[in-house]
């Protein structure tokens, strides 16, 4: 594999046909002013963003999927031959390409994946032999081999879903009208679930609350030995039935969209392993085994599968977690029977305190080859890993990390060598993410950082834990990607996207913002980030100030990674742009998070209270024009926030909200707010709806008529109670878009519109 990386960075340094790039950016004399249309067109502003970076099975080649310059969301396959050491494009989406209309399941799991603004080729995958790659391309499946040629595996009306080669190489298996299809690569391929089943029934599909807030994708997977595969059989018939409007510019269509709306029932989750052909189908027992005291004995089905692997040795292991996400077995599985025994039991972080949390699942683990489990936990409060044997019977366990700090991901694991690469925050910064490295056999004291300093990053690794992909941003400088020894050694740039010469924000750099960044304390004494972006002031001046939030539980928002061009447009227009992290955001630890248990719309909007007096008490800031905004649950802070500090803000846009937490989803609203038919009050006090008149400050509230996350009823029943009010606001709706509003057109009028808002509200710079 040495030899191989050397070849790659050979090749690389001398054979991209990006333009060389120099390690300094240098400053243009002058930067125009940088407007929305430019930030939503093509080229792209942060520069080229491969993804999928992919080394081939014999590591003869390196792939990845490249967007175009002339259209950013479009992208093709690109494969490096390193014995020739040619780049050519190995797929072209366009000439491949039907340019046919996706089918409406296909359209919905792009949203689930966040993707659905992609165009081209969004995934692909490795024959097991190297010499081709399976393409999925506008609904149809095609095998592109090394020599150039092309065999097109389907051709239908319908889509093939989640189509993958089998890990041997001699099968392909896709999912088409709710049934499972294998066949043989390039022969005809069959179902091999049943046929005459309810149009409820779906087979080799997760189900919709595992796509959209589990992060699991996957609805079968194949045994490693290519003998069995595990079929996951989805029942949406108990599931409630939302009658979605997609109102679009020339007409509406409506869809009975099967919607698990908090405290009604999900779908019922069954497992079975069976032969490749259908045969020797076994149902997986996911019912024994469940601790009264968290699952419910009169529906043992009310559970979640949240994983589902098969392990180096052949065995099968399912997580199942309990439907208030308190509590999560691994259980293992017997391919032969279905029959189950718990290895591994996870109660939820908040446990030992006695206060209520709910377990974060995790992609941050792995069977290793000696029958060992490496395993993330936040059971002492911080995400962290730890070690089970299988030796002991999984009675036991040694943590192999610890601190005040949060692991963030798992990278790989070189077997052989006993060494582990992950991705972490660290004591001294929660604001950067390196890669680290350590050996199992003395995980403290080889513990080592592998990432330079003033860069948050992130990486994945090849199967064997021989080369690292890393990519790497700052405030001041967009992604960059890079191929890495183990020992984190930079080998060769794949893109260096270095700020010079022809690179798309490089006629703007002149006028780039660098962020500050610091401190203040919440209520509690805890300290909460900020990121500000300042225009260019006049001594004696005071700016207005956009107000960006999310706010939710989960994601990071102040770091010190490339922030994108849409902030410092804001910031080219005179505004001040100020971001702040409330508590319940995500790598700051259990105790952190704990704050928005059964109680959105609190603490976090305290928070961001806190966050409005901070900049009210700048000379340079004017408390009178101090603007919020926020899109999704950012969009719900928006509406809190104005209905508890009437006075306290300018204006407030509200993007997509969440108005009543019981149209949202089980599985993200139920793991934090709890059941509402347990906890009714919980839900009320949080709604948006009940103290919506007492919105006093102007409101642009905005919504995709067709978004399938956050369902238009949420806007239009706030819509209806402010009306009803007589209480003023402003609002822009956009027909046919979903949860995502955005494109080269769409995007700057948003944004557009907002600022038009804002302008004749009065928050505008000085003259």
């Amino acid at each position: 594999m040495r030899s191989v990386l050397a070849a790659v960075a050979l090749c690389l340094t001398t054979c991209l046909t990006a333009p060389v790039l120099a390690e300094t950016p240098i400053m243009a004399e002058a930067a125009p002013a940088l407007t929305f249309e430019r930030v939503f067109a093509s080229p792209g502003l942060d520069g080229p963003a491969p993804r999928q970076v992919k080394l081939s099975p014999d590591g003869r080649f390196l792939t990845l999927l490249r967007n175009r310059a002339d259209d950013r969301d479009r992208y093709d396959l690109w494969g490096y031959d390193i014995a020739t050491r040619e780049w050519r494009m190995l797929v072209d989406s366009e000439k491949l390409g039907s340019g046919r209309e996706l089918s409406e399941d296909e359209k919905m799991q792009r949203e689930r994946a966040r993707v659905a603004g992609l165009k081209g080729i969004i995934s692909y995958q490795w024959a097991s032999d190297g010499k081709g790659v399976l393409v999925p391309l506008d609904g149809d499946l095609f095998l592109a081999r090394l020599d150039g040629s092309v065999t097109q595996l389907t051709d239908t009306e319908g889509t093939e879903l989640n189509p993958k080669l089998s890990p041997k190489g001699a099968s392909v298996s896709f999912v088409r009208d709710r049934r499972l299809w294998v066949g043989p690569v390039g022969g005809e391929a069959r179902p091999i679930t049943p046929a005459g089943e309810a149009e409820t029934i779906r087979w080799g599909e997760a189900e919709f609350v595992a796509q959209e807030e589990m992060h699991r994708t996957a609805g079968y997977w194949w045994s490693p030995d290519d003998t069995r595969i595990v079929v996951q059989r989805t029942d949406e018939t108990g599931v409630g039935i939302v009658t979605r409007a997609a109102i679009g510019a020339k007409g509406t269509k409506v869809f009975d969209q099967r919607y698990p709306a908090a405290g009604t029932d999900n779908a019922i989750v069954e497992l079975f392993v069976m032969n490749p052909d259908g045969t020797n189908s076994v149902k997986v027992d996911l019912a024994s085994h469940q601790d009264a005291a968290y699952y419910n004995p009169q529906n043992p089905n009310d559970i979640y599968v949240a994983r589902v692997d098969w392990a180096p040795d052949g065995r099968l292991y399912v997580q199942r977690q309990n439907r208030a996400q308190t509590w999560l077995d691994m259980l293992r599985v017997d391919p032969a029977t279905g029959a189950t025994e718990v290895v591994v039991q996870e109660e939820h972080a908040g446990a030992a305190k006695g206060v209520g949390y709910w377990i974060n699942l995790s992609d941050n683990y792995k069977f290793l080859a000696d029958g060992s489990l490496l395993w993330w936990s936040e059971r002492d409060g911080f995400g962290h890993f730890y070690r089970y044997r299988a030796q002991d019977g999984w009675a036991s366990y040694q943590q192999l990390t610890s601190g005040n700090w949060v692991v963030t991901g798992l990278v790989g694991v070189d077997e052989a060598a006993g060494l582990v690469f992950l991705t972490a925050t660290s004591e001294e910064s929660a604001l950067e993410q390196h890669v680290y490295s350590f050996d199992l056999a003395d995980p403290r004291g080889s513990f080592k950082r592998i990432t330079e300093p003033g860069f948050t990053h992130g990486a994945t690794m090849d199967s064997r834990g021989q080369a690292l992909f890393i990519t790497r941003s700052s405030a001041n400088q967009p992604p960059q990607s890079y191929l890495a020894s183990p020992t984190g050694e930079r080998l060769t740039w794949v893109e260096e996207n270095a700020v010079t010469g022809s690179h798309p924000y490089a006629p703007f750099l002149a006028g780039h913002t660098a962020p500050e960044f610091g401190t203040i304390p919440a209520e509690d004494g805890t300290p909460l980030h900020w990121m500000m972006l300042k225009p260019k002031m006049k001594k004696g001046k005071r700016y207005p100030v956009f107000f960006s939030h999310y706010g939710g539980p989960g994601p990071q928002m102040v770091t010190k990674g490339w922030g994108g061009a849409l902030a410092q447009s804001i910031v080219d227009k005179g505004y001040i742009y100020f971001v702040l992290d409330n508590r319940g955001s995500a790598n700051r630890g259990v105790d952190f998070e704990q704050p928005l248990y059964r109680a959105m719309g609190s603490a976090e909007v305290r928070d961001q209270k806190a966050g409005a007096l901070f900049l009210k008490g700048l000379d340079f800031v004017d408390p009178a024009k101090i603007a919020i905004y926020g899109w999704s649950y950012g969009g719900y802070m928006t509406l809190k926030q104005l209905e508890a500090d009437p006075g306290l803000y300018a204006a407030g846009i509200s993007g997509a909200p969440v108005t009543r937490w019981e149209l949202y989803d089980t599985h993200y609203t139920e793991r934090y707010m709890g059941d509402p038919r347990e906890v009714p009050q919980a839900y009320e006090k949080a709604s948006a709806i009940p103290e919506a008149t007492k919105i006093a400050d102007p409101l642009l509230l905005i919504h995709g008529m067709a978004d399938d996350n956050v369902v238009f009823e949420n806007a239009s029943e706030l819509i209806s109670v402010l009306q009803e009010s007589n209480t003023p606001f402003e609002m822009m709706l956009y027909p046919g878009y979903t949860h995502r509003v955005s494109g080269p057109k769409i995007g700057p009028h948003v944004w557009n519109s907002i600022f038009r808002f804002l302008e004749a509200h009065g928050v505008t710079p000085p003259e």
